[in-house]
């Protein structure tokens, strides 16, 4: 049932909205005062307020209506005022108020505004949800794998995801540690909160500090207004640190602190400000070696570390190639709308045997340029700029002769599908190779667990040494 709550000092009105709204069907709550009010607050969950502003007591109306936005910020507040105060009641909705309805109060048209404002509430409600929704439905679809090293990272994900503890993603540049971080916020239980990324290597010391904790007006040259800082903004939610080994080591101290504390000073201020934030971490350094080099704080490490995940780069994992580029094909395809069905066999080819030093973000780039480029309905290989991907690039030693490039299919998942296994066999023959038959030794090679290896021997039927 949904509950609302009437303030008003006056004992006849609020009994005799008391009864109409009951017999409308609605649970009412009663407080003469703000003290009354606020204790309903803090012990009962309300949908909706009629409030009226001029209130006895230490506690006046709008006092009462910041506390109820502050609860929730959704819920509907009508305003009650006299002819005289309407400037006042203006005010209110400037603050959060949803409606106002002038003395004498008219039943009928406060039902209305009751309703209504009930409506809209709970239509921003389904959007938020929907919203949220969309949110994790993006982001699990932005990470795209057929490889096992990445479907092992991400069910380990999901294990610690609505746990509170930090989390450090390590790994080439370009591999997606913000994707990966992303992905454990709004799959979360924080997920309604925000979500605040910040590159650490972007900034000067003076700059990353005023932006990781603000800074109040006057606290230096420029600061003409007080600043809030990212992690103000990150309450409740997630803060991702990018490039954390670049950090100086006197913010390292001052990070440190914070995680500790769970609290801390803006630049320039006094006031201790308490958050509850859950900390992701990244950064393409070994912070391990940096520790050993002095160069980053071994505390700070095992406090942001808790949850370590190395993202693999995209070489060793190259079954993901041929599902990346058709999902970037079809993302650039429908923003400059073009029709692309797929990649060539040549491409593809060209493609699988690079290396990727620039990882899934030189994957779209590449991408991006070849549809820009591409005038047909397939990427070709006058769709690439000169010889930006040829097949001096890479190491890899497959190979595929013009009888079976020219059978192959033309969708690009069944064509790739082909090629991997060829491409697939191979690597995994050349690694139990190097590793003189240990099974073990050649599933670490290739990222996978030993499980996985025997049971791709057992596909491809491959005779280990």
């Amino acid at each position: 049932m949904t509950t609302v709550l009437v303030v008003d000092d006056e004992e006849g009105i609020r009994h005799g909205l008391s009864r109409f709204l009951e017999r409308e069907g609605y649970n009412v709550e009663l407080a003469e005062d703000g003290v009354h009010a606020e204790s309903i607050l803090r012990n009962k969950k309300i949908d909706s307020a009629i409030l009226d502003l001029r209130l006895k007591g230490s506690i006046s109306g709008l006092d009462l209506l910041a506390k109820i936005k502050q609860e929730d910020s959704e819920i509907p507040v009508i305003i009650i005022t006299a002819y005289g105060s309407i400037e006042s009641a203006i005010e209110a909705m400037k603050r959060g108020a949803s409606d106002y309805i002038l003395k004498p109060i008219d039943n009928e048209s406060l039902l209305t505004l009751v309703r209504r404002n009930l409506e809209v509430a709970q239509l921003k409600r389904d959007n938020k949800y929907l919203k949220d929704e969309l949110f994790q439905k993006e982001y699990q679809q932005q990470i795209i794998t057929r490889s096992p090293a990445i479907v092992e990272i991400l069910a380990k994900l999901n294990s610690v995801k609505d746990s509170t503890a930090s989390i450090l993603i390590t790994g080439e540049s370009g591999v997606g540690k913000e994707v990966f971080a992303r992905y454990v916020h709004f799959t979360s239980i924080r997920n309604a909160g925000p979500f605040v990324s910040i590159n650490c290597a972007a900034l000067s010391e003076d700059l990353l500090l005023s932006e990781l904790f603000g800074h109040e007006k006057g606290a230096f040259t420029g600061a003409i207004e007080r600043k809030i800082g990212k992690f103000e903004l990150a309450n409740g939610g997630t803060l991702f640190l990018d490039e954390i080994g670049d950090m100086s080591p006197a913010t390292q101290a001052k990070l440190l602190r914070v995680l500790e504390e769970n609290s801390f000073e803006r630049v320039g201020g006094t006031k201790r400000i308490s958050v509850d934030i859950r900390i992701i971490a990244a950064t393409n350094h070994n912070l391990r070696e940096l520790i050993r080099d002095g160069r980053f704080r071994s505390d700070l490490y095992y406090r942001i570390a808790a949850i370590e995940i190395f993202l693999p780069p995209l070489r060793t994992r190259k079954e993901d190639i041929p599902y990346l580029a058709e999902h970037f094909i079809q993302q650039y395809a429908e923003r400059y709308h073009k029709r692309i069905e797929g990649l060539s066999p040549e491409i593809l080819q060209r493609w699988l045997s690079y290396d990727w030093p620039g990882n899934i973000r030189e994957l779209q780039n590449v991408v991006h340029q070849s549809v820009l480029l591409c005038t047909g309905n397939r990427i070709k290989v006058d769709c690439l700029l000169g010889d930006l991907i040829d097949n001096s690039g890479g190491h890899s030693q497959i190979e595929i002769d013009t009888e079976t490039s020219n059978s192959l299919p033309r969708s690009l998942k069944e064509s790739s599908h082909y090629m991997l296994e060829k491409f697939e066999r191979q690597q995994i023959e050349r690694a139990l190779s190097l590793a003189k038959g240990n099974k073990s030794k050649a599933a670490r090679m290739l990222g996978i667990t030993r499980k996985t290896l025997s049971d791709k021997i057992k596909k491809y039927s491959i005779l280990s040494t």
